[in-house]
């Protein structure tokens, strides 16, 4: 699909980042080596989430990553974003991509095999799959999936996949073993000591 996605998918939930501020975070992710990195404030006003991710934006820009805004087009547009990650509760694929610029990209979160059929179907330029394992992530998480479901999804499509959900230093190796192209991280990354550190230990073990 012409999107090269790196193995390290990084979370930034400003309800998990302790005292640290989201352009710290991902100040540190960065200079850590990760490339990729997500902006998910759930309880975020607009204009906080607009600051937060302008802030983040130029971060990322500057070290050559990637940066996506989570839920919100229009957020993603504005920041100046690569692009946004839908979930199944917000705006559909292709209604999300009429409010971005061309060359913006758009991924999509599903639980099933009949939402990620409908998702391969859609414009979208990645598809995330999860929760791979149990998290605690999410207030009312969907069912666990597991790393057999993963290796299904892997033969419905080309897209890249990501897998999210609960999925550790530990475990993440696995996941790519099971066919994901990616891995996304939340808790096991921002819950560390040192963000850094544990930012290029899984760097190292994705390979």
């Amino acid at each position: 699909m012409g999107f090269r996605i790196p193995r390290l998918y990084a979370i930034i939930d400003p309800a998990q980042t302790r005292e640290l501020a989201p352009a710290t975070v991902a100040e540190i992710l960065l200079s850590a080596g990760v490339r990729l990195i997500q902006y998910r404030g759930k309880t975020d006003t607009s204009r906080r989430m607009f600051d937060v991710c302008c802030a983040i934006a130029e971060r990322v820009h500057h070290a050559g990553g990637i940066f996506i805004v989570n839920d919100r087009p229009d957020v993603a547009l504005l920041a100046g974003a690569d692009g946004v990650h839908v979930g199944q509760d917000d705006l559909p694929v292709e209604l999300a991509r009429r409010v971005l610029l061309e060359g913006q990209r758009v991924g999509v979160s599903t639980h099933n095999r009949e939402q990620f059929v409908e998702a391969e179907a859609t414009s979208a330029d990645y598809i995330a799959f999860g929760p791979v394992f149990p998290t605690g992530s999410k207030e009312r998480p969907d069912p666990v999936v597991g790393l057999e479901r993963v290796r299904e999804m892997r033969a419905l499509t080309r897209k890249p996949l990501v897998a999210i959900g609960g999925i550790t230093l530990a475990t993440a190796p696995s996941v790519i073993e099971a066919g994901a192209d990616s891995v996304a991280v939340i808790h096991d990354l921002l819950a560390a000591e040192d963000i850094g550190a544990q930012a290029r230990k899984f760097l190292q073990a994705l390979g």
